[in-house]
């Protein structure tokens, strides 16, 4: 078995090819996708993901190894000026390990962000969005908590979604210990951290309780009950394909669960006013690409001030590519400017 670390420079030799080259090697042209053209980079991961065993053959333990010594080869490196500290909070059913990022040049007057993992809730870790929240931190200008969140389908819905609700309210009232403006906090995710992010701003509507400082959703879960088109025009995407996304939702969700749950599926709450700011992200080729932009539209309808950016050549899961795909880790890096201008936006 290779070294991960040989692994990771014949990937960054590989990724460094014109994007011609590139999609030669993945055995054709251009891949062009519902008006989208397809990053090279993803094209050529793509066709080599091909020839690999899908995570849906796998048992979820084997699954989790898998995607993480795969993301591995793909991260960005720590991001510089960022420290890091690891903790543990009480959480619903016990322990909760949450990662605290701090940047050399936070600014006090900015909330947290309190941040969850793509994964489906079954896969994924800490690690998973490790160079992303260095990221995050360093241009937002802010401390961002990454939550290590219970994952299905040993604590199936809505364990790690009751995770992320309490990681966000210890954060929310512990915003001073980590140099933040103290009784507020943010909260975001990407894909299954997406739909818990979005939950959790609902969540602090449907009890009283003030509204996260912003809403950041990147590529989100947010409608496990109905189709669209873009689940058929990207069914075969990489990394995440419609059989994928049944696998998850499949160990997720446990067989009294109702997919029109707003607790599963946020997108069916009636009334989205009075949330939070939000800045939603989607990828072109994804299955999830339509439902991210409906919500967008649905929070803008209802008055949410509301920022949407879709970057069409890129992927699902894209966060975790920053050290394998240059367009991915510029998104990463514009993404974190579109929060630092939203925290700007409420002062």
């Amino acid at each position: 078995m290779a070294d991960p670390a040989v692994q990771k420079f014949i990937l960054k030799v590989l990724m460094s090819l014109p994007g011609p080259i590139l999609r030669a090697m993945s055995g054709g042209g251009t891949v062009y996708r519902g008006g989208r053209t397809l990053d090279p980079r993803f094209q050529f991961l793509t066709a080599a993901a091909a020839k690999m065993p899908s995570i849906t053959s796998l048992s979820p333990d084997e699954a989790r190894a898998a995607s993480a010594k795969g993301l591995a080869a793909m991260s960005g490196p720590p991001e510089p000026g960022v420290r890091t500290e690891t903790l543990s909070i009480d959480g619903p059913e016990g322990p909760l390990k949450l990662r605290a990022y701090r940047p050399a040049d936070q600014d006090s007057d900015a909330p947290l962000i309190v941040f969850a993992h793509f994964g489906g809730g079954v896969i994924g870790d800490l690690e998973t969005c490790h160079a992303f929240c260095g990221i995050l931190a360093r241009i937002a200008r802010t401390a961002v908590i990454s939550v290590d969140y219970r994952l299905a389908p040993d604590h199936r819905f809505p364990a790690g979604l009751d995770d992320v609700l309490a990681a966000f309210r210890w954060s929310r009232d512990n915003a001073a210990r980590f140099g933040a403006l103290p009784g507020t906090a943010a909260i975001g995710g990407d894909s299954m951290g997406g739909n818990f992010a979005a939950i959790v701003a609902q969540e602090m509507q449907r009890t009283g309780e003030a509204q996260p400082a912003l809403q950041l959703l990147i590529y989100p879960a947010v409608d496990v009950a109905s189709e669209t088109a873009s689940m058929t025009t990207y069914a075969d995407a990489y990394p995440l394909s419609r059989p994928i996304m049944d696998w998850f939702m499949g160990h997720y969700m446990g067989p009294d669960a109702n997919p029109a749950d707003p607790r599963l599926s946020p997108d069916k709450t009636t009334d989205l006013a009075g949330l939070a700011p939000a800045v939603v992200i989607t990828a072109g080729f994804d299955p999830l690409v339509d439902q991210g932009e409906a919500y967008a539209k649905r929070l803008v309808a209802a008055g949410v001030p509301t920022t949407y950016r879709c970057y069409d050549s890129l992927a699902h899961g894209f966060t975790a590519f920053t050290g394998a795909v240059p367009a991915a880790d510029a998104a990463c890096r514009e993404i974190a400017r579109l929060v630092r201008a939203g925290f700007e936006a409420r002062t």
